[in-house]
Parts: C-alpha cells; structure tokens; sequence
C-alpha cells in the first residue's frame, strides 16, 4: 500500500479551502486552548481538588474517581434536580450539590481567566477569518470556555455573531442562530459565527435563563459552562440545545468542509453528529487533524467513510486508507507548518493555523504550488 503524500494533501486543502461556494467550518477542541497556554481538563480537575474546601473537596474525589470533569458536573446537576428533602446522593442533597457545582465553575472561571495565554495561534486563526470570502459564512464551533477566540476576533476586526444579542447581559436569540439566508431575521454573511458548545466564562446562569455578561462572571454567580443532561429549566438549556442543532446542520449542508482541530474525540454525543453527517452526507467533507495518535473509533469510521480524513504527525487517513506519510523529496523546501522535524506538523494547532493564516481565498490556489519555506512574518512560529 503506497504511503500519503502530504504536498498532494496540503494542495488539495489549499484548492478545497479557496471554492468560494464551500461552506467552511471549524471545530475547536481543548487541544487549541492548550496550544496558547491555557490548562488542560486534567490541570483543571488537580486544581480544583486542590482549592475546594476539605468537606467539598472530599465530594469532588469522590464523584471524579470513574468520570471525567463534565460527566462530574453532569451528576451533580442530575443530583440537584431530582433529589427532594433530606434525602442524600452520593453524600449530597440537591442544596449541596447545588453549592459544589457553583464552587467548582468558580475555580474553573479563575483559573482559565487568571492564566497566562499566548494568543499568537488563535490571532493567525482569526487572520484566515478575516480574509475568507465565502458565500456562507464560516462557522466557528468550539468546546472551550475560555474567551481566546473572541479577544483574536476582535484584535483582527473580525465581526462575528455569537447567539447573543447585547453588551453587559446579552440575551440568546435561538431565531437569529436558526435563521436562513431567505430570512428578514438573517445576520449578514459577513460576520463569522462563534458557536460555544460548551458555554463560556463570561455566560451566567440566572434563575430564569442564560445570560453573556460583557467579562468573566464574577465570583458567587454560577457560570453556564459545559451543558447538563439533566431536566434542566428548559429556558437555561436553549443555548446548548440549538447550539448542537446548528452543528448538527452545518455538518449536514452539501460541498460542506469542517475542520477539526484539537478535538480529543472522547464525547459521544458530539462524535455521533460527525459520523451521522459523513455516512448520510458523501459531499459533506470532515478533516480531522489529531495531535498524536488516531483514536480508534475514530479510525474505525475514517476507514469506512472516504469524507471522513483524518491527519497526524506520523500517519493519515485519506479516501479510507490508512498508511504513513513518506518523506518529501523537497522537505527541506516546505513550510515548517507543513513539514516539521521529519514529521507532518498539521496536527498541532499552531501549525494549523500558521497554514491557514498563508492559505489564499482566490480560486486559482488549487493551481498554485504550497510555497517554499521563508523567513517572512508570514512563516514566522507562533
């Protein structure tokens, strides 16, 4: 079986990236937050075993021995809601589960806010954003909280719609993200959509709705940060509910093409919308570019679905074949993002977005050779 070429590959996504007709997406996983500094899940759980009082933080052990942090949060809002009266889960009654909850959002808040960042990666990401010229406009889904992506928007003079409509306590407005381009309701195609899956630092819970607040939410106000599939208030869940639609939708429009970066591949959910769309939707095209190995079920369903690419460092799916990458010819001529120290370097989000940030909008890119590695602003690390 012959190994990929990854110069036919990168000129390939040069060509598919420049058709004006495509709708383009992206999709951002904690892996990209990680790539500017930010704490990973796993930071994030030991700091907040480490900061929660010794009765809360006993809780916390506990309910994180056999589940991840959003699984975690998950059980406690289950516990919230259906616990009545003294009776106890898990050592808790709906009030403490309640309180836990706030108390672990709280740390979550303050130690993704207070965290040094280097923004340089999300700043070239947001570059290709501003210079992109589709007939749609591109979509922007991520499971980060954090608010990187929005202070690089705004530093390049990117106007994008996020749901919300206000400054200081912005309110969602699900018809505004369902809105059609027929639609009088329809915001223009040149502001980039941001879809926060998972909520975000600066969104509250109020006691009736979720808000987005014009900063981090203070402490003592609950964050809306990563969704509950609990019986929620129904008005507290409409973000993530069309949220995950709009995804579901994106994913599924023809000559479609999402990018997926930083993605660990580990949510269910998520995962089966991805799978659903590239089995049912052949012109709906998926690149996953994963920093280390292939998660298995992801390779099982990349080998079974030619839309469905996936990218690594030392290997990658392409068409439903798996096999490594051979070693260019002219390696030491391509861009570091391309290839870097004998290895494809694509699957790191840094050099994703440095390639996407030189990646050009006119339809005469798939014609045009990847250029040859300078020493210009342009290919400069980030």
């Amino acid at each position: 079986m012959p190994d990929h070429d990854v110069l036919t590959f990168a000129r390939g996504l040069s060509g598919r990236l420049a058709t004006r007709s495509r709708h383009v997406s992206a999709f951002l996983g904690a892996g990209t937050s990680k790539a500017c500094g930010l704490p990973d899940v796993a930071a994030l759980q030991r700091a907040i075993s480490s900061k929660l009082e010794k009765g809360n933080k006993t809780h916390f052990d506990n309910l994180i021995t056999d589940r991840d942090l959003e699984q975690a949060l998950s059980r406690l809002r289950r516990i919230a809601a259906i616990v009545e009266g003294t009776d106890r889960v898990d050592g808790l009654d709906a009030q403490s589960a309640k309180d836990l909850d706030s108390s672990i959002c709280e740390v979550i808040v303050s130690e993704i806010a207070e965290s040094d960042s280097n923004l340089d990666p999300v700043q070239l990401f947001a570059a290709w954003v501003a210079r992109a010229d589709y007939t749609r406009p591109i979509e922007i889904f991520t499971v980060n909280y954090d608010l990187l992506l929005e202070q690089a928007l705004d530093s390049a003079g990117v106007p994008y719609f996020d749901g919300f409509v206000g400054s200081l306590r912005a309110r969602f407005r699900s018809d505004l993200v369902e809105a059609s381009p027929s639609s009088d309701d329809y915001i223009p195609r040149f502001f980039a959509r941001l879809w926060k899956l998972h909520g975000s630092l600066n969104w509250a819970r109020s006691d009736s709705d979720v808000v987005r607040l014009g900063h981090p939410v203070p402490g003592g106000t609950p964050a809306a940060i990563y969704p509950s599939d609990t019986k929620y208030e129904e008005s507290r869940r409409v973000p993530f509910v069309v949220l995950q639609d709009r995804l579901r939708r994106a994913l599924n429009e023809p000559e479609s093409l999402t990018l997926v970066t930083g993605y660990s591949w580990s949510d269910a959910h998520l995962n089966e919308l991805f799978f659903d769309a590239t089995t049912r939707r052949p012109r709906s095209e998926v690149i996953a570019f994963c920093f280390d190995t292939i998660p298995d079920e992801l390779a099982a369903h990349a080998t079974k679905t030619p839309n469905l690419q996936v990218v690594t460092q030392s290997e990658a799916i392409l068409g439903g074949i798996r096999a490594p990458w051979s070693i260019p010819a002219d390696a030491d001529d391509l861009p570091a993002d391309i290839w870097k120290g004998n290895s494809v370097a694509l699957g790191d989000f840094r050099s994703l977005a440095q390639f996407l940030a030189r990646a050009t909008t006119t339809p005469s890119a798939s014609e045009q050779p990847i250029p040859a590695n300078r020493t210009d602003s342009r290919d400069s690390d980030g």
